[in-house]
């Protein structure tokens, strides 16, 4: 699209009244500038992938759980909005604190962290968890959820997060305040990013230590992750953040591509909520536009859209909104359909390397 001409739709001198609704507010951001656009034609798009019947990845960077996020992640899933989800291992861990009743806080950042850390407070900017109290003995739960499973063969963190999910909805207190219980429940598959890299994999040291091996199949969940995107009509990403998620759920098209040799062509639709910048080289602050040149995404002039803002106040817009105006979708269960799906994928590339 040509935009170098002066057309467009007006900027509407904004009024807003006590009876607006959550439309009202996206009309508004969509019809301004700047990052407001941006949040309106954000979730504008997630309500197109809605209704086109895409099938949408969410991907979990940054300390979102801690801050209560799980809420809003566990709607998306029992909706149909959200179909498989890649996240880092410390959300999915800090998620379990409210599943188990376990304190998290309102603190404060202008602190002491010396004072802090002797009355055994550790801090997320400004939530406070107990160490004792809420992080020993979550410790001692995924422990006990793991001291008789998956160490006998290698597993892929699908897996691995979908006994979390069962485990604890069989015995937490509060099972209804969990997303990783509702992805067990409506069979989204959940894949860890990060691993090895959060307190989930520290909690599994004592059992190692104890000769009980954990081997992650990761070369296995990342032709997954390829076959569902391959056996998508329409795909879409909604991304909080960027980092080792958001490269997992993009680099499905390149796999398939690139090393394949399948010819895909990557994502329908992509959205991004982030603080990163996009000139210093990083992946989570690389333009989604940039990704078309490594066949991440379709079409790198429609449906793809950046906004920069702090997931935590812009994310709540898109789900409300969505939530709001959409009916619920039927879930695809697509956890119960990845052995189907690797098997398609694996026929295909055989099928086609024997041309």
């Amino acid at each position: 699209m040509d935009y170098h001409n002066f057309h467009g739709k007006n900027i509407p001198h904004i009024e807003v009244n006590p009876d607006m609704k959550i439309d009202d507010l996206v009309e508004i951001y969509a019809s301004s500038g700047y990052n407001a656009r941006q949040l309106g034609e954000a979730a504008k798009l997630f309500r197109k992938m809605i209704e086109d019947d895409a099938t949408i990845c969410l991907t979990i960077a940054g300390a979102m759980t801690p801050v209560g996020f799980g809420g809003l992640f566990k709607a998306l899933i029992e909706k149909g909005f959200v179909d498989w989800i890649i996240s880092t291992g410390s959300n999915l861990y800090h998620e379990d604190h409210f599943a188990w009743n376990l304190p998290v806080k309102q603190g404060h950042f202008e602190v002491d962290d010396m004072i802090l850390y002797q009355k055994d407070i550790v801090r997320i900017r400004d939530v406070y968890i107990k160490g004792e109290e809420t992080l020993k003995k979550q410790d001692t739960i995924v422990q006990k959820m793991f001291e008789n499973n998956l160490f006998e063969k290698p597993f892929t963190t699908a897996e691995f997060a979908n006994w979390m999910g069962k485990y604890s909805k069989e015995h937490s207190t509060h099972p209804e305040r969990s997303f990783v219980v509702s992805a067990y429940d409506y069979d989204v598959p959940l894949y860890i990013s990060t691993l090895k890299d959060s307190s989930l994999a520290l909690d599994l040291a004592p059992l190692r230590l104890a000769n009980k091996p954990f081997s992650v199949d990761f070369v296995r969940e990342i032709i997954e992750q390829a076959a569902i995107l391959y056996n998508s009509k329409k795909a879409g990403i909604v991304e909080i953040g960027g980092g080792v998620p958001k490269n997992t759920a993009q680099q499905t098209g390149p796999l398939l591509d690139q090393i394949l040799g399948l010819g895909h062509g990557g994502q329908n639709y992509i959205i991004q909520i982030t603080d990163a910048r996009p000139d210093t080289g990083g992946l989570s602050g690389a333009t989604l536009q940039e990704g078309k040149s490594w066949g991440k995404v379709k079409d790198s002039h429609e449906d793809v859209i950046v906004v920069y803002a702090d997931a935590t106040i812009a994310f709540p817009v898109l789900c409300l909104y969505a939530l709001s105006m959409e009916g619920p979708r039927k879930p695809k269960r697509l956890y119960k359909k990845l052995d189907q799906y690797y098997q398609n994928l694996s026929e295909t590339y055989f099928s086609k390397a024997k041309k």
